[in-house]
């Protein structure tokens, strides 16, 4: 990966694969990056919408690439990046308004984390939904986790967060560990029981409060609870259009177990 550097802007070019991050602002060494991309029950999207709204986070960097759809977002007649990182002091969010497609996830991922390494970023975090086929009937949801490296096991641990010991995990998460594995950078996946194909504020409120016990913040979940049908509503055709990239991940691959190993 080349570094260059473009008037204010830093951009960082995976040039075999043409992802670039360009930022606004150099973030601090030592941040804590939370990244929620669309997966099932889009836990990690909405969780990180509301903690951009409730932190009053600005955009300090988006990702930009030919491989991805032609989409804009437009805010206030201007054109952004369906896939942002925002930030204040030293907590960095990334966002995607858009289901990424299956054939660009990879070097997505590996792009942010990448970039998340040349820029010391203290630990990450993904934040996302396991899907369960009785979720209509679960009143208090079990929120279970997994990391890039067995020192990390004892602080999921003490915060109440149930190790998967053994099981398939797909998508950004997937990703997300494995390529900070590969760099030797701490990384935690938060996964919520979740529906898999309805939008799960709920889910998200607990992978917050979980967040909230880890960092030491205090982002208040209450209005998320409260208006958790208004949000449904809002993310249902996000959903609709994650759903498709789902099934060719074959996110479905959750609900087995692999098989037996000796060792």
């Amino acid at each position: 990966m080349g570094l260059v550097y473009r008037l204010k802007d830093a951009v960082f070019m995976l040039s075999e694969m043409e992802i670039r991050i360009i930022e606004h602002k150099i973030i601090p060494e030592d941040a804590e990056l939370i990244c929620g991309l669309p997966d099932v029950g889009l836990v990690g999207a909405i969780a990180v919408a509301h903690m951009i709204h409730k932190l009053d986070l600005r955009e300090v960097a988006y990702v930009e690439s030919d491989m991805l759809p032609p989409i804009i977002i437009l805010e206030n007649g201007l054109p952004r990046s369906p896939i942002r990182i925002f930030g204040d002091g030293n907590i960095v969010v990334v966002s995607s308004e858009i289901a990424i497609p299956l054939e660009v996830i990879s070097p997505v991922i590996r792009g942010v984390v990448d970039w998340a390494w040349r820029r010391r970023v203290k630990r990450i975090f993904t934040l996302g939904g396991l899907p369960v086929p009785n979720r209509h009937e679960i009143e208090k949801l079990r929120i279970f986790g997994a990391v890039s490296d067995d020192s990390l096991l004892k602080i999921i641990e003490e915060n109440d967060v149930e190790v998967i010991q053994r099981g398939f995990l797909v998508g950004p998460q997937a990703l997300i560990l494995k390529y900070c594995a590969e760099r030797s950078m701490p990384a935690i996946a938060l996964l919520a029981e979740s529906f898999y194909n309805y939008p799960d504020p709920e889910a998200s409120s607990i992978v917050i409060q979980t967040l909230n016990r880890i960092m030491g913040m205090n982002i208040d979940v209450s209005e998320l609870i409260e208006k958790g049908e208004e949000v449904r509503l809002a993310m249902r055709d996000m959903m609709r259009r994650t759903q498709t990239e789902l099934a060719r991940m074959r996110k479905s691959h959750e609900y087995d177990i692999p098989g037996y190993y000796i060792r």
